[in-house]
């Protein structure tokens, strides 16, 4: 080896300093002499060799985003917003896939019965199912990730919120147009749909994330139990008078959501 590289180029080597081509050069050179790399190993600061190491131990652990989340960090979505999302457990396959099996049973059901009833009672119950297993110390698996995000409690409920949202009225609305024999009626789920979210929400904070929802839940089914029996009309919840009901019940949970959106940090918690 008749050539070797001057100190000063090494020390800027260990540094970070050296420009090309003599960092090319240096490069090549230090693969095959082993002169020059105990002479750089002497000149290089071993604190700042030790950071390096762990500085690329720390990148090699770290956790690779899914597809989810590296395609909403691609449109723009902050970094720790995108994981907080991509964790949400009811955007899982395992929930999704469920909720597409049980729209499936559920349109042929109708199709053999002949009714829609069976399709507008239970389509409701799955956005408010999942916003409810979205949020919360008891279903969140993540939960402790989300309390020290640097995120607002409310504005993380409201993420997940749409989240779900988008993914459930998103399989329902597919589920609907398998039923077209029924025109505008086999929509008449998306306003009760929407109440019984905006109601358990607002019901979270004093009730917590699991009782809030099922007792609307409960609410929901007692309703149309009370429409059979008493009108004989089991779709009188999804008539014109039923969804103006359910029109005024989602807006007026959607104020006391946002009259309330600061409890969800006290909620938070006192929940740890």
């Amino acid at each position: 080896m008749t050539w070797h590289v001057a100190e000063d180029d090494l020390r800027a080597y260990a540094q970070g300093e050296l420009a090309a081509p003599l960092l090319w050069s240096a490069d090549t050179h230090l693969a095959g002499c082993a002169e020059c790399r105990g002479l750089l190993a002497e000149v290089t600061d071993p604190v700042a060799l030790d950071s390096g190491w762990e500085r690329l131990d720390a990148e090699l652990d770290a956790p690779r985003p899914g597809w989810f989340e590296a395609l909403l960090t691609r449109v723009g979505i902050a970094d720790h917003t995108a994981r907080l999302l991509a964790a949400t457990p009811v955007l899982r396959r395992s929930w999704l896939a469920a909720v597409v099996f049980l729209l499936l049973v559920t349109v042929g059901a109708v199709r053999t019965t002949e009714s829609p009833t069976l399709f507008l009672a239970l389509a409701p119950l799955l956005p408010l199912a999942g916003v409810a297993l979205s949020y919360g110390p008891v279903l969140d698996p993540t939960y402790e990730m989300t309390v020290v995000a640097p995120t607002h409690g409310f504005r993380l409920l409201m993420i997940r919120t749409l989240a779900v949202l988008v993914a459930g009225l998103g399989l329902n609305g597919l589920a609907t147009l398998a039923l077209p024999g029924y025109g505008l009626r086999a929509l008449a789920w998306l306003l009760p749909a929407l109440a019984l979210t905006a109601t358990g929400l607002a019901l979270t904070p004093r009730l917590g994330p699991v009782l809030a929802p099922s007792l609307v839940g409960g609410a929901w089914i007692a309703v149309l139990l009370s429409a059979q029996h008493t009108n004989a009309d089991p779709l009188a919840p999804f008539t014109a008078t039923g969804q103006g009901v359910a029109g005024a019940v989602a807006a007026l949970a959607a104020g006391l959501l946002l009259l309330l959106r600061d409890r969800f940090d006290l909620f938070n918690g006192s929940a740890e």
